[in-house]
């Protein structure tokens, strides 16, 4: 018989899979079976009443959270001239154009968010092969794609998450680490709920959030029970 990992003793000693917890219960108790020494990222995995194949179903968008996300956000700005120096100015980690285009091109990957100014996007659009299966391309509705791009970064290192509904109607996304206390975590939950919520699709009949939980990088999940998340 395969012995248990000391993790999976102490989650399957603590945790009732079948259980759906209150909010504040279900994020204590993911702090109680850390088991990693370094500080593990916290997700989201929200199960929507809605069908995506149809164009005024697809849930996407962004929710800044209120505590932040505890990490340094790597943003790639693809402008020129003014919206470039504007661009480095706000905060940017990388600015340019052609030259970041080739080095995608060639395997270099070390940022974690896209932003371009509308005029940029012939130059991005010939990277989208590479930057759209890894949820990196930047995208007007989400403000990613503008000429106001001190907004777009000082947003996203502000603790902006973008956040796309799946084929299957599902949604994931960082919330925060497990470091942050116990009401971080639950105000950073509450606000991207709230958001995904005030997006239901006026063609989503039925129950729109339909199952919700909370891991850890490592973790398995733990079930929350909608109504306890109050906006």
């Amino acid at each position: 018989m395969k012995k248990l990992s000391k993790r999976t003793k102490v989650f399957q000693d603590k945790v009732d899979t079948e259980k759906m917890y209150p909010l504040t219960e279900a994020i204590n108790l993911l702090k109680e079976v850390k088991a990693t020494k370094f500080d593990e990222t916290v997700d989201v995995a929200l199960r929507l009443g809605v069908d995506t194949r149809k164009a005024e179903q697809m849930v996407r968008g962004t929710c800044s959270m209120p505590n932040g996300l505890g990490k340094e956000i790597r943003v790639l700005v693809f402008a020129k001239a003014d919206k470039a120096i504007a661009a480095v100015e706000a905060g940017a980690d990388y600015v340019g154009g052609e030259d970041y285009a080739k080095k995608i091109q060639e395997g270099w990957l070390e940022f974690d968010r896209v932003v371009a100014t509308p005029d940029m996007m012939a130059v991005v659009g010939r990277i989208g092969k590479i930057l759209g299966p890894r949820g990196l391309m930047p995208n007007p509705k989400v403000g990613t794609v503008t000429f106001e791009v001190e907004t777009a970064i000082k947003n996203i290192k502000a603790g902006q998450v973008e956040f796309r509904a799946d084929k299957q109607g599902n949604l994931h996304a960082a919330i925060g680490k497990v470091s942050f206390d116990a009401d971080k975590l639950c105000e950073n939950v509450t606000a991207l709920v709230d958001t995904v919520k005030r997006m239901k699709p006026s063609a989503s009949k039925g129950i729109f959030l339909r199952n919700f939980s909370v891991s850890s990088t490592m973790g398995p999940g733990i079930k929350v029970d909608p109504q306890t998340v109050n906006a």
